[in-house]
């Protein structure tokens, strides 16, 4: 019997979006063994000389003008992408989809990007059959994720349903699921020692400070002020791709302490929540939500204008966080992480897993794998 096939494309925009796909894909491989999964982000893969230069000019314009990009985004908010934008982004990018669509036969497309969803669904109006899924990554329903073309939405939570039938999309065509995040996500690890040696830390008071895939730890004050808890504090940074950013904080004299731990690119980040009692986070949407589903309580810091605001205010809403506005605001949360700990732990997973009861992690792939059935 020939396993059902599913093309999950992304772009590289940051790195929830892929890393979302990539999920997916492993949850449906997980959750079945009669589905085949192929993950691609498309741009770079037709591009791949092209793309990593649009991606780093993005990733400028971010990190040095988030004013004027929050701007770009409140603008387009309510509208999808103009014919024009649509018509250059197939034929500079994306002229091979059709042929590359022919060549893997997959009964679904999911689509975790926006760029690449435009893209299929414009196929889809000149005759593509196969059904088109699109996953919103975050937990605000921007307008150009929506096309007439999509069969099927998968959205984080009810209000960005509201949003989505606000603007037209039938009530049938959305489904309520969650971000989806990586099976590792799913469960803790109990081997809590073992984690602990495999990356040389100790048993005490630990946070977790990230940045994201491309390691935007860009707030300086306030992680120089983090260093100053280090003999109390075991403090972890998760730098991802900035390999320039871990450099400099590893030459900087506060941060050379046994309790300070500069970590580059990794695929263990689960590894490290599991003993890891606060989450320092930009507030992405995916590890928004893998700090959600591992109970961890989260700060939030330098949201950027946009999709993070309002990842930033869902959480904090929903009672799984607080910003991080001030040097204060640390010192309360640290101040209570070494008085209270480990009652501390304990009281804030228990009540954050309360919390987030109606969150199921591998709902998403649960739900393509129906729409396949």
């Amino acid at each position: 019997m020939r396993k059902k096939r599913v093309l999950l494309l992304s772009e590289g925009f940051g790195s929830g979006h892929t890393q979302a796909a990539h999920a997916i894909s492993d949850g449906l491989r997980q959750l079945s063994s009669g589905i085949m999964t192929r993950v691609m982000e498309l741009g770079a893969f037709q591009h791949p000389t092209i793309a990593p230069l649009i991606f780093s000019a993005y990733r400028k314009t971010v990190t040095s003008q988030p004013k004027l990009y929050g701007m770009l985004y409140r603008h387009q908010y309510k509208k999808s992408l103009n014919r024009v934008l649509q018509m250059a982004l197939h034929r500079i990018f994306y002229a091979r989809t059709s042929s590359i669509i022919r060549q893997l036969r997959p009964d679904m497309i999911v689509c975790t990007h926006p760029f690449p969803n435009v893209v299929v669904s414009r196929l889809k109006r000149s005759g593509l059959s196969v059904p088109l899924c699109t996953v919103i990554t975050d937990y605000d329903a921007h307008g150009t994720w929506i096309s007439p073309s999509v069969n099927q939405y998968l959205v984080s939570t009810d209000s960005v349903k509201a949003k989505l039938i606000g603007r037209g999309v039938p009530s049938q065509q959305i489904v309520v699921t969650g971000i989806p995040i990586h099976p590792n996500f799913w469960e803790t690890d109990p081997n809590k020692d073992e984690i602990r040696a495999r990356f040389g830390l100790k048993e005490m008071p630990t946070a977790l400070i990230m940045g994201g895939g491309w390691g935007l730890i860009n707030n300086e004050e306030l992680f120089q002020h983090a260093s100053r808890w280090r003999d109390r504090i075991q403090l972890i940074f998760c730098m991802g791709s900035n390999e320039k950013a871990r450099q400099k904080l590893a030459e900087d004299e506060r941060f050379k302490h046994p309790n300070v731990h500069l970590l580059g690119f990794t695929k263990e980040v689960d590894k490290l929540m599991d003993v890891s009692d606060l989450l320092i986070t930009k507030p992405g949407g995916m590890t928004c939500t893998e700090g959600m589903a591992k109970g961890i309580p989260m700060l939030f810091y330098s949201p950027i204008p946009g999709q993070e605001e309002e990842n930033c205010h869902y959480f904090i809403a929903n009672g799984f966080g607080e910003q991080l506005d001030s040097p204060r605001t640390l010192d309360i949360w640290f101040e209570r992480l070494v008085r209270d700990y480990p009652d501390f732990v304990s009281r804030h997973r228990d009540f954050l897993r309360q919390q987030s009861l109606n969150y199921s992690p591998q709902q998403c792939s649960q739900a393509i794998m129906e729409l396949l059935q």
